[in-house]
């Protein structure tokens, strides 16, 4: 990027938001700019654990104007993800600025400031589409520092190769943990998944149908607040009930924990088997290490080789974003910043992550070429 340079709109970020982002917007013929720090699209998939795929069927997981060919699998797996991806940017002509990294958006006047570590863009829009595992998060531990065998968060995790034969804790049990857990008791681990609080899991296919299908038609019947009264005995019905597997379910409804908090549950794809074999172990919350051993709250000492920390990810764009307080002296300006910043790819409804993108991409997109 030259020093100083305009454009009609920076889009920060070239996973799958901002590819969507922009395909919709060479639709409708804005000129604009992808900024993404690292060298290839689709760094997050690329540096996904191996076994990853889709939870969501790929026909309604694909990107806007581009499905996914008939050949790939129903859900689809990071291999062919990342194939999808590099050709969905070549269709396209998108051609991200490698290598930029975001240092701060900010209002210059009419228009916003976007430096990065090469130089300035100026431009009228600003899409933010970093996406939700902008940042990978660990939570202090006390007496982690003490223990000798390997401790990392599971955005570092490849595959179970490393850590066959050995013991190793999983912590967290979303949707990463419990594929992690998996990936390691089928790769000869001795596992265990420490699970804080109360988890809902779902099957990924019930009754023959992917369970995002199922959802989507039982949200369109009903209230949320009867399928949550619903859901529970049709899964203890698919899965078994949780305490049997030691697992506890919230209270807080399935719904409506994904309108409230953004929390998808479990999508199961083979680790309750594993549970209910007694071949991965439910553990309760980590109270602390020390040295070869983790102490459990109202649980046993156990030692462990490794410690893998499935606990999550948190957007990264307040980093580089500014304040509202330092947005603008003006409150008519703010305002109309406030229409020119974007955020795509931070949604995550029932009806899955990737299908809202293309429809939040497609939207962001029209409203720009109306401006």
């Amino acid at each position: 990027m030259c020093p100083t340079s305009m454009t009609d709109v920076a889009v920060i970020g070239a996973g799958p938001a901002g590819l969507a982002v922009g395909a919709a917007l060479r639709r409708v013929g804005a000129d604009f700019d992808i900024l993404e720090r690292s060298f290839q699209v689709g760094s997050s998939w690329r540096a996904h654990y191996e076994r990853i795929r889709l939870h969501t069927i790929k026909q309604l997981s694909s990107l806007p104007y581009c499905p996914f060919p008939a050949s790939y699998p129903r859900y689809v797996p990071r291999a062919l993800m990342i194939e999808y991806l590099d050709r969905y940017a070549g269709m396209f002509d998108l051609r991200p600025r490698f290598g930029e990294s975001v240092l701060s958006v900010k209002p210059d006047g009419l228009a916003w400031r976007v430096e990065s570590t090469s130089g300035v863009l100026y431009a009228s829009h600003v899409v933010i589409a970093t996406g939700l595992n902008g940042e990978p998060t660990t939570p202090p531990l006390d007496g982690i520092e003490t223990f000798p065998g390997q401790v990392l968060h599971s955005s570092a995790y490849v595959n179970s190769t490393p850590f066959a034969g050995q013991s190793v804790l999983v912590v967290g049990m979303g949707n990463t943990g419990a594929e992690i857990a998996l990936d390691l008791c089928l790769g000869g681990a001795s596992t265990s998944i420490s699970v804080r609080g109360g988890v809902h899991v779902v099957p990924r296919d019930l009754f023959g149908l992917p369970i995002q299908l199922v959802a989507m038609g039982a949200t369109k019947l009903l209230p949320d607040r009867i399928n949550d009264a619903i859901f529970p005995t049709v899964l203890d019905w698919a899965l078994g009930h949780p305490g049997r597997h030691g697992l506890r379910r919230p209270e807080e409804g399935i719904l409506h924990q994904i309108a409230s908090k953004g929390r998808i549950p479990v999508l199961d794809v083979g680790t309750i088997r594993k549970i209910a074999e007694g071949a991965i172990e439910v553990m309760p919350e980590v109270a602390q290490v020390q040295d070869s051993q983790v102490v459990f709250r109202a649980g046993p000492r156990r030692r462990f080789d490794a410690i893998i920390f499935a606990t999550g990810y948190q957007p990264n764009y307040s980093k580089f974003l500014a304040s509202e307080a330092s947005i603008t002296p003006s409150h008519a300006l703010t305002e109309r910043l406030a229409q020119r910043l974007h955020f795509v790819g931070f949604k995550s409804p029932v009806t899955g992550l990737l299908r809202e993108i293309s429809r939040e991409a497609v939207r962001v997109a029209a409203k720009i070429g109306a401006l």
